[in-house]
């Protein structure tokens, strides 16, 4: 089975290690040079990577590092106990609250971004959690299909 870790570029790694632990809990564990920090605390590591704005993210790259706001398909979520308190330590830490504090039958959320333009949520379940919206997956063209339900519902 393949091991995840979440990598987190900063442009700022003494600030991400003070935000990251103020807003959530992470503890620093190990530095890697002057370009990263390990954060533990959570169930996979998290590595904030030290990137200068205004670089390629990637060889090629057309576009540039930005810590403006910026949107992207894969985002971290922080599942917590006690939202309300987890959403007032993570604001006072420099989060930037994005929604207002949404609950759904399966529990609740909210959606924040860090100091850094990326977003996370902080997510309370409830007894039953993600169970309470979810069937067995089934493969396409299997002949038993189950009806999607809305997970915000």
């Amino acid at each position: 089975m393949p091991k995840l870790s979440i990598n987190i570029d900063v442009d700022d790694l003494d600030r991400g290690v003070a935000f990251y632990e103020a807003a959530v809990g992470l503890a620093p564990a190990r530095r890697f040079g002057d370009f990263a920090v390990e954060l533990v605390g959570a169930e996979v590591p998290v590595y904030l990577l030290l990137k200068d704005q205004a670089t390629p993210p990637f060889p090629g790259a057309d576009s540039r590092r930005d810590y403006a706001r910026h949107w992207t398909p894969v985002h971290v979520d922080f599942a917590v106990e006690g939202i309300a308190q987890a959403l007032a330590r993570a604001a006072t830490a420099g989060a930037r609250v994005e929604s207002e504090l949404e609950s759904y039958r399966w529990g609740r959320v909210v959606l924040l971004s860090d100091p850094f333009g990326n977003g996370f949520c902080l997510v309370e379940l409830d007894v039953d959690g993600y169970d309470e919206m979810t069937t067995p997956y089934v493969r396409p063209g299997n002949a038993k299909r189950f009806h999607n339900r809305d997970p915000r519902s």
